[in-house]
C-alpha cells in the first residue's frame, strides 16, 4: 500500500489523519488547512477546508469529518462527521468509506456497515480489514471464509494494528495450517492488487481493551468515541494441529516500519534487550508502503512462540509468521 508524501497524520494523542490530495487552489486550501490543524488552530483548519468541502472536494468533505468526530474547531458531532464522510465515501475516498462502515457499525447498523467496511478494506485501511477479519470469521455478517479472514487479520496487523495482532494469534488456535497458509498467500496476491490511489493512515486514542468473555474473543473498539462492538468472535473446538513439513519454516514478526532504515534501527533495539533474540537473523519485508520487520528461522510454531514472548517482554508487539 502506497502512502504519497500529500498525506499527513497529524501528531497528538487524538490525531486524525488529514490528507493533501487533489490540485490548484482546492489543493492549497486544504493545505492551508492542514499546517492550521498541526499547529493548533482548529477553528482556522476547519474554515479552510469548509468552502471547498462545500464544492464537493472528497479530501476537504473527510478532513471536516474528522473535525466534528474529534471536536476539533467544531463541537463534536457524530451525525455531522457521518455526513461529511458519506459525501467523501460516496466519491471512493477510501478513508472516508471506512469511516463510514465503523460509525454505522458502532451504531449497531451492522447491515448498513459491511458494505462500506468491505470497501475500506478493498483500499487498504487496517481497521476495516480487522473488523472484516472478524465479520468472515464469524460468518454472521458476512459469509463464513476463514482464509479470508485470516488475510484481512494479517494484513491489518502487518500495518501495525495492535488488536489485530492479537486477533491473529487467537485464529492460530482455531484454523487449520492449511487454511492459514492460503489466507497468508490471499494477503500476498491482495497486497500486489493493491490500488495505486493513497490512503492515509488514521490514528485514534487507544482504548481499553475490554474484559475477555469466557468462550469468546472480544472485538476491541477503534474508535474514541466508540462503544465495544456487539460482534464476538467466536470459538471453534480446536483442530488438531497439522505437522509442517522440514524445519525452519517460521519466522516472527515484530512491527511494520515506515522504511527499512527505521525496521534495522528497531532490531537493534529489541536485539540489544533481549538476548534470546540475538541468535536469529533479521528479515526486512517490503510491503507497499512500510517494511515489516521479522526475525528467523524458526523450527516450529512452538519455537515462534517462545521467541514472541521473549520480544513481547523487550518490549515489541509479535506474533508468528509461516515462512
Amino acid at each position: 500500500m502506497h502512502v504519497s508524501p500529500r498525506h499527513l497524520l497529524a501528531a497528538s494523542a487524538a490525531a486524525a489523519a488529514i490528507l493533501l490530495c487533489g490540485g490548484g487552489a482546492a489543493l492549497a486550501n486544504v493545505k492551508a488547512g492542514v499546517d492550521a490543524w498541526q499547529a493548533g488552530n482548529y477553528g482556522a483548519a476547519v474554515r479552510e477546508w469548509r468552502a471547498d468541502a462545500d464544492k464537493g472536494d472528497a479530501d476537504a468533505q473527510f478532513n471536516l469529518g474528522q473535525a466534528y468526530k474529534l471536536g476539533r474547531g467544531v463541537p463534536a458531532d457524530v451525525g455531522t462527521a457521518q455526513s461529511w464522510f458519506e459525501k467523501a465515501a460516496r466519491q471512493g475516498h477510501g478513508q472516508a468509506q471506512a469511516q463510514m462502515g465503523l460509525i454505522l457499525f458502532h451504531k449497531g447498523e451492522h447491515a448498513k456497515a459491511m458494505p462500506w467496511i468491505r470497501k475500506g478494506a478493498d483500499m487498504g485501511d487496517p481497521r476495516a480489514q480487522y473488523y472484516l477479519g472478524i465479520a468472515l470469521f464469524n460468518g454472521d455478517l458476512a459469509k463464513k471464509d476463514w482464509p479470508r479472514a485470516y488475510a484481512m487479520m494479517h494484513l491489518a496487523a502487518a500495518q501495525g494494528l495492535a488488536q489485530a495482532s492479537s486477533h491473529l494469534q487467537q485464529m492460530d488456535k482455531h484454523i487449520s495450517v492449511a487454511d492459514r497458509q492460503k489466507g497468508l498467500a490471499l494477503a500476498r496476491q491482495l497486497e500486489k492488487a493493491a490500488p495505486a490511489a493513497p490512503v492515509a493512515t488514521h490514528a485514534s486514542v487507544a482504548p481499553k481493551r475490554p474484559a475477555q468473555l469466557p468462550g469468546k474473543v472480544a472485538t476491541t473498539p477503534l474508535a474514541p468515541w466508540a462503544a465495544a462492538p456487539s460482534v464476538r468472535m467466536q470459538t471453534q473446538p480446536p483442530r488438531p494441529a497439522a505437522a509442517i513439513a522440514g524445519g525452519g519454516n517460521w519466522r516472527i514478526q515484530l512491527g511494520a516500519y515506515s522504511n527499512a532504515a527505521n525496521a534495522r534501527k528497531a532490531w537493534e533495539g529489541l536485539r540489544a534487550k533481549s538476548g534470546a533474540l540475538g541468535s536469529l537473523q533479521p528479515h526486512f519485508v517490503p510491503a507497499g508502503a512500510v517494511t515489516r520487520l521479522q526475525a528467523g528461522p524458526l523450527a516450529s510454531r512452538a519455537a515462534a512462540d517462545k521467541a514472541c514472548g521473549a520480544a513481547k517482554a523487550a518490549g515489541a508487539a509479535c506474533f508468528p509468521v509461516a515462512s
